[in-house]
Order: C-alpha cells, then structure tokens, then sequence
C-alpha cells in the first residue's frame, strides 16, 4: 500500500519538475524574441535578414526603397515594397516597428 502512495507522489512531483523544465526553457526565449525589434527605417540589409521570409536580395530592395521613397510611416508599408506581401509582414509584425 505504501509502495503505490510513494509511486503516485513520485508521478505528480516528476510531472510538476516537467512543466516547470518546459516554462523555464520557452520564457527566456520568448523574452528575447519581444525585445528584439526591428526599425525597418533604420535597419541595414543586414539586420534586415533577421525577419522571416527576408533574404539578402529583399533586405536589399527594402534599403532601396526606403530611400528612393523615405522612410516607412506604419509597419504595413512594408508591402509597398516589391515582392513583400502579406504573408510576409503577417510573420513579422510584432517585430517590425518604425521610428
């Protein structure tokens, strides 16, 4: 009788250290992933790259663009751009701001 209390004890307590691994490993990176924001009006080609969808020759054309046009007045007008969409601004919103 005992054998199956300590059994149940040992479950709940390995199931709690479980839950407890996972929200330790997933809350750093969440936080980093806010504070990482992107200022596409400032942003190089480089640091440009770091958003989803956007390689070298799109992070080109947003540097082109921004000063053949000036700078971006919302995030949105990242669409403006040729060849960024929707889905693309979509996978970056929360990261992409202006200043």
């Amino acid at each position: 009788m005992k054998g199956g209390v300590i059994m149940k004890k040992n479950k709940k307590l390995i199931s709690l250290l479980f839950i407890v691994t996972v929200l330790i490993a997933f809350v750093p990176a969440t936080l980093a992933q806010e504070a990482k924001k992107i200022n596409i009006n400032q942003a190089s080609a480089e640091e440009l790259t770091q958003l989803q969808g956007i390689g070298q020759k799109y992070a080109e054309r947003i540097v082109q663009f921004r000063k053949e046009h000036g700078p971006f007045i919302s995030p949105m007008d990242i669409t403006k751009v040729p060849g960024i969409g929707l889905k693309i601004f979509n996978d970056n919103k929360d990261v992409i701001i202006v200043e």
